[in-house]
């Protein structure tokens, strides 16, 4: 610990008594907007309102939560194989749901290569979670899987990002994050990229007013897929058709959430975030 780091009377700093999934969900998470592109991209393909989501890679499940409060009708599954971070959800977010909410979510701690019933209408696979999948054979497979849990007229969510700054290695996103009385940074370091086998590394760190830090709370080793590649795989895992939504910019205010617009052609940017919707 920096001898710069002040501490509280109780002797710990900011970054000791830290809870990293609550810094997880304020810095990069927006359960709202998800779920209201999950609906936008929804109606686009069936022209209608969807009912039923499955979240894989679902961690602490905040957007299953979302869902079922967005509307009585809605259920909710979420699967994923980290006990620690379902456990963190169910005290964190489930329990602030009502009773006739909650009883709409359900939880399966498994590997989201599996089939499970009902099928949903909306399947979501975000924070690029099926990066983990390293190889075609094992990213087809998934998305088969992926297929098969979905009802006859659904979709697959997905986002993706892209843009040089991803593959420039120790590059780091700095944001401060405003929320509750005590604010904090938020450091997303780029820290390796393989061209050769494009394999990448990312991690997560936070950083308190006192000067203390958390260092590396989150790692994630990926396979850094592009948008053709994904496209590809997923019209050979069977589905019918896919496309990109691309952020569309308030030219007055770039600093706005803009909308999202589906695009066949973008242009260059050194960083991006966009979305793959599939249908079935």
């Amino acid at each position: 610990m920096s001898k710069k780091t002040k501490k509280s009377s109780k002797g710990k700093s900011a970054a000791d008594s830290a809870d990293k999934f609550d810094l997880y969900q304020k810095s990069v998470q927006t359960p709202d907007h998800e779920v209201g592109f999950f609906e936008q991209a929804f109606r686009d393909v069936y022209r209608r309102k969807p009912y039923t989501l499955r979240e894989d890679f679902c961690g602490t499940f905040a957007v299953c939560c979302e869902w079922v409060k967005s509307n009585a009708k809605r259920t909710a599954l979420g699967v994923d194989l980290c006990g620690e971070t379902l456990q963190w959800g169910r005290d964190h977010n489930l329990s602030k749901l009502t009773d006739a909410q909650q009883a709409r979510v359900r939880l399966l701690e498994q590997d989201v290569r599996k089939h499970n019933r009902p099928q949903v209408d909306v399947l979501a696979a975000q924070n690029f979670s099926f990066w983990i999948f390293k190889t075609r054979a094992e990213v087809v497979d998934y998305f088969k899987h992926a297929r098969a849990n979905l009802n006859a007229e659904g979709i697959m969510v997905m986002d993706m990002m892209g843009g040089g700054e991803c593959y420039t290695e120790e590059h780091v996103d700095k944001r401060t994050i405003k929320k509750g009385k005590k604010g904090f940074k938020y450091h997303w370091t780029q820290e390796s990229f393989n061209p050769i086998t494009a394999d990448a590394c990312f991690h997560i760190s936070f950083k308190f007013p006192d000067g203390s830090k958390l260092k590396r709370a989150f790692e994630y080793h990926w396979r850094f897929w592009t948008i053709p590649e994904v496209r590809e795989m997923l019209a050979e895992a069977g589905f019918s058709e896919s496309n990109v939504y691309w952020e569309i910019e308030d030219e007055d205010d770039p600093d706005i959430d803009g909308t999202w617009e589906r695009r066949e052609v973008a242009g260059s940017d050194p960083s991006w975030i966009c979305y793959i919707v599939a249908a079935k």
